[in-house]
């Protein structure tokens, strides 16, 4: 017998006695990732109005989402996973089946809960569709032409459960927006196994240029109290271009599946600057420097567990 089978036989014995480790649960969550996904909410509120006394429950409830919407990708993903990713904690015996559908199943519905009760109806009336959603795409839509969209729909509910307590039609750019990031992200994750042609990089390219610049949201002769915040938000636009642009350009000379998945992960961890723009254009620059500065140390504990 190989080592390569004993050793998932050896972890998965220990791990049905002892339960899965915190490090394996963090893995199995992308913890990391996790830092992306208060920008959401903060990003919404900001564009409906203000962030409010309610918004950092809101965000964690984003954040419980978030990990439940991991564990259950993984769960469903755990036979295609031991062929393409066997050292991903379920196929490498780390965390058990059944173990990672009740962290799926407890932190979605803590998530809904905590919108529930710190956001009232509203945010309940988005947080619903949203959990749904994200579970419609672990589990049926990933491996269909609907995936990038469903994904790009979680995200764009995301933003508008942060606008659910103010003016939410005027949070509807920033969810737009958002969800054409995560679009591009969602189409080069599903080359992240094989590899693609560099046509698949260079048209994300051009859809992050797009999402930067009405991101960015210039115009000309803004009048004096605008002049700042237009200053922050393209200078933060300019920022996740950057970082998320030269990722594909990298991957579009080279369009190998370590460059595509290098590119999946500069778009999650480069995630925050473009939040950050979208919120300092809505008149919260300080809010939005805030959350670029999560990008940089997004980018150092994936470097510690694997974002993707």
């Amino acid at each position: 017998m190989s080592e390569t089978v004993v050793r998932p036989a050896v972890a998965a014995r220990a791990a049905r006695s002892r339960g899965p480790r915190w490090r394996d649960l963090a893995e199995l969550v992308r913890a990391p990732a996790a830092l992306s996904v208060p920008g959401d909410v903060i990003a919404g509120a900001a564009a409906a109005g203000g962030v409010r006394p309610a918004t950092p429950a809101l965000a964690a409830a984003s954040v419980c989402l978030y990990w439940g919407g991991m564990a259950a990708n993984d769960w469903a993903d755990r036979e295609v996973d031991a062929l393409e990713r066997p050292q991903r904690p379920i196929p490498s015996g780390r965390v058990q089946p059944g173990h990672a559908a009740l962290v799926a199943a407890g932190l979605t519905a803590a998530g809904v809960g905590l919108a529930a009760l710190t956001g009232g109806r509203r945010a309940a009336a988005v947080a619903v569709p949203l959990a749904g959603a994200v579970w419609a795409y672990d589990v049926w839509a990933k491996n269909t032409a609907a995936g990038p969209a469903f994904m790009a729909a979680c995200r764009g509910l995301d933003v508008l459960l942060g606008a659910s307590g103010g003016r939410m039609r005027d949070a509807v750019p920033a969810a737009l927006t958002v969800a054409a990031h995560t679009y591009t992200v969602t189409e080069l994750s599903r080359r992240e196994v094989e590899g693609a042609t560099a046509a698949l990089p260079l048209s994300t390219l051009a859809g992050t240029a797009v999402v930067a610049a009405a991101a960015a949201g210039w115009r000309a002769r803004p009048p004096g109290p605008a002049r700042l915040r237009q200053a922050a938000a393209g200078l933060l636009a300019a920022w996740y271009a950057a970082g998320y642009g030269s990722a594909q350009v990298r991957a579009a000379a080279e369009p190998t599946a370590g460059r595509i998945r290098a590119a999946v992960g500069a778009g999650i961890t480069d995630l925050p600057t473009l939040q950050g723009a979208l919120t300092a254009k809505a008149g919260s620059p300080a809010y939005g420097i805030g959350l670029a500065l999560m990008a940089p140390l997004a980018r150092r504990l994936a470097r510690k567990v694997s974002p993707t």
